[in-house]
């Protein structure tokens, strides 16, 4: 249940969960997603122009010039929260990687004090639950990683991470899909491309409540499923 409803702007609303970033929250963050994502498409709230889920906020925008902040406002208060069960179509993903791409494993097994197989045998052993996707189209931010591997964001940010990179910080894993800025801890790489533009009905691969657990590949793998795509 959401602890409050805030403004942003004049066409936006913030469904705040509070600070917790847990699974917990964030299937609730996920269940209000849905159902108003299903409640637009069946046209029983109309206006609504997107919403984006994230730790434990959701916002919703709309169009003025169909709806305002009092209707919108109106129809989430309406909404009883304990009887809403909407199944979630979660998927449990595979995602090959291919850590002779790692770009801090040295640096990592130095400050973790863990030999850098060990850090490759947590990590594939770990199950990774998808709290949101942003900062570009289709970038996943997953948790929870074994407090084995916590660390922090690089003191110095990359101007350029290749796409596919698999990043590590804190309690979180990313994967980045296209080549960009970044300052994770980078383990390895993947070929799987997470979004497809061409597709305008699903481009993201991966969805928020969905799983991810890695299958280890070796460069001339990885070198074939990437030509391949």
């Amino acid at each position: 249940m959401y602890k409050k409803l805030n403004n942003i702007g004049d066409s936006a609303i913030v469904c705040d969960f509070g600070n917790d970033v847990n699974q917990s929250v964030n299937n609730e963050v996920i269940k209000l997603f849905n159902f108003i994502k299903q409640q637009s498409e069946l046209k029983k709230i109309e206006g609504i122009t997107n919403c984006a889920p994230s730790y434990n906020k959701l916002i919703i925008s709309f169009n003025l010039q169909t709806t305002n902040f009092e209707k919108v406002c109106s129809f989430i208060k309406s909404i009883n929260f304990n009887n809403l069960n909407l199944s979630q179509d979660k998927k449990e993903w595979t995602i090959p990687i291919c850590y002779d791409f790692e770009m801090d494993l040295t640096n990592m097994s130095k400050e973790l004090k863990l030999a850098k197989e060990e850090i490759i045998s947590i990590h594939l052993k770990s199950t990774f639950f998808i709290y949101m996707i942003g900062f570009v189209p289709g970038h996943p931010f997953m948790g929870d990683l074994d407090p084995r591997l916590f660390l922090n964001r690089l003191k110095t940010p990359r101007v350029k991470v290749p796409a596919g990179s698999v990043g590590i910080v804190e309690k979180f894993c990313n994967i980045y899909p296209y080549e960009s800025p970044g300052g994770w801890n980078i383990i390895g790489r993947t070929p799987t491309k997470l979004f497809n533009k061409k597709d305008n009905s699903n481009p993201c691969l991966l969805s928020p409540g969905d799983s991810v657990k890695f299958k280890s590949i070796s460069k001339k793998e990885f070198e074939k499923l990437n030509n391949e795509q």
